[in-house]
């Protein structure tokens, strides 16, 4: 089983940019799928998530109003749609999923550092850039 992600990029700000983390041979029922993002510099950091078994989208207070998680459960696709951009919204976007409830708190970061979030999630992509210009 891998998270494959795509659609990274150089946007311009102000402009958009859909991310798609495809999760490859995973059951349907994978439970939650979310976005972590490292900022230039500083560590990982929660974006948004889709939980199944609550039935519902998280999102950092950042990104609130910009940016839209969804899932496809039929291609078991998780897509990130970004709007309105700006340089904070660089850096490396990875893709996580897991089986474990998240207890209401799917973005919690608290475990994260520059390198990685750890167990955080039990599954995770490789990461994809996202570089914002003026």
């Amino acid at each position: 089983v891998q998270l494959v992600e795509s659609g990274g990029g150089s946007v311009q700000a102000g402009g958009s940019l859909r991310l798609s983390c495809a999760a490859v041979g995973f059951p349907a029922d994978i439970g939650i799928m979310a976005w972590f993002r490292r900022p230039p510099g500083k560590k990982f950091e929660g974006v948004a998530a889709c939980d199944d078994t609550t039935d519902r989208e998280y999102y950092a207070e950042s990104v609130k109003g910009r940016f839209s998680v969804k899932r496809d459960k039929i291609t078991n696709t998780l897509y990130l749609h970004t709007d309105s951009v700006t340089s904070e919204d660089a850096g490396e976007y990875r893709c996580a999923a897991d089986f474990r409830p998240q207890y209401g708190a799917p973005l919690a970061d608290t475990a994260c550092n520059a390198e990685s979030c750890g167990d955080r999630y039990h599954y995770w992509g490789q990461g994809i850039e996202v570089t914002v210009s003026k």
